[in-house]
């Protein structure tokens, strides 16, 4: 793998017996000894530290950085408080999300996360958008998830001050010596925290919580499984320039005061085609839930069919939820066939699947909100 990217977490994902793999140009631990399965349990369970540092990590600069950003995402970033991060998604001009990010107000800058499949696409995009007068900053930092219900006994020992954070607060903090910036956040439905930190000290930073006892290592395998029970969209597969913000279930993301009728309606690409959708509700399909039956799990590409043998959609991401005790998958559908409670079929090697189109998330979430 020496042709692939490593985090500053590598030679300790090896150490602990990790099964490395590709995963966005990267050499990244897909499980542990532990497996899968368990190790999706003791994070629901308890506690689990995933290595993020793929992901790319930004500063963005300049007089008024918020006011830019929001001419090439659909959040409220102008509104956004300082301490404060939100869920935002970079649209195209045909309305298609080009990637999802979470931006953070850090007072003189904003902190950008983006995924690590669309980091050079997106450094591009922002650098290109925003204009010369901007500063977009790719940064040289680690990022640690600490996730499950007991994150917050960890941190309470370690750095007491961040559990006075809520659920998308936003802080900058020490821990065991090691200066690091914290948000509440996660991808995995659970209450916990993303700790960024500089490179050279995410291998201390990392053992140093692996020494409390609620922690495991936890893989890729086990984020996703993870992220599909609690709903969460997986960039390239849930969400891509093909989906509208509407059709993928996330008008929330829309902000507000950049809705029609708002204070700065629409001024991001796709405008017109996304607040038209929002407006009339005339999108042609819809991200839905899908619950299986028995255990055989529903992958990604399973084509979807109605009692009356229509084709009527596709599954985009799909397994089974440890948590749940069944396959669970998301997908899109025609719009009229997106019923809560009504079943479609899913084509597995030759066979129809029953699934019941359902709520997401699968499981309660647990954020903590104060």
């Amino acid at each position: 793998m020496s042709e692939l990217n490593k985090t500053p977490l590598h030679d300790l994902h090896v150490a602990l017996g990790g099964k490395m793999v590709e995963f966005a140009g990267y050499s990244m631990p897909v499980q542990y000894p532990l497996g899968v399965k368990k190790e999706h349990e003791h994070t629901r369970a308890a506690c689990g530290l995933f290595d993020v540092s793929h992901m790319g990590q930004l500063i963005v600069r300049g007089s008024t950085p918020a006011v830019a950003l929001e001419s090439l995402v659909c959040a409220d970033i102008v509104g956004l408080p300082g301490g404060m991060q939100r869920y935002a998604l970079f649209t195209g001009n045909e309305g298609g999300i080009l990637d999802d990010l979470m931006v953070s107000n850090a007072g003189d800058h904003l902190y950008v996360v983006v995924n690590a499949a669309c980091k050079a696409q997106d450094i591009a995009h922002l650098r290109t958008g925003l204009g010369g007068d901007y500063q977009v900053e790719e940064l040289d930092r680690g990022l640690l998830a600490l996730q499950g219900p007991k994150a917050v006994e960890v941190m309470a020992r370690l750095c007491p001050a961040a559990c006075d954070l809520v659920f998308m607060q936003h802080g900058r903090f020490e821990v065991a010596g090691i200066p690091v910036w914290i948000s509440r956040s996660g991808y995995t439905g659970e209450d916990g925290f993303e700790i960024s930190m500089a490179s050279e000290d995410a291998e201390r930073l990392a053992k140093r919580l692996l020494d409390e006892p609620e922690v495991e290592a936890i893989g890729l395998g086990a984020r996703d499984s993870l992220r599909l029970e609690a709903g969460l969209c997986l960039y390239g597969h849930d969400i891509d320039q093909s989906t509208t913000p509407v059709e993928a279930g996330l008008i929330w993301a829309i902000g507000k005061p950049r809705r029609q009728g708002g204070e700065r309606e629409a001024g991001f690409p796709g405008a017109d085609v996304i607040l038209h959708q929002v407006r009339v509700k005339d999108h042609r399909r819809k991200r839905v839930g899908l619950l299986g039956e028995g255990r055989a799990p529903v992958r990604e590409g399973a084509e979807l069919y109605s009692e009356d043998d229509r084709r009527i959609g596709v599954v985009t991401s799909g397994g089974f939820g440890p948590s749940v005790g069944k396959p669970v998958a998301m997908g899109y559908v025609a719009t009229e066939d997106a019923e809560i409670g009504s079943v479609v079929y899913a084509e597995v090697r030759g066979k129809r699947l029953p699934m019941t189109i359902s709520k997401m998330p699968f499981v309660t979430p647990g954020y903590y909100r104060g």
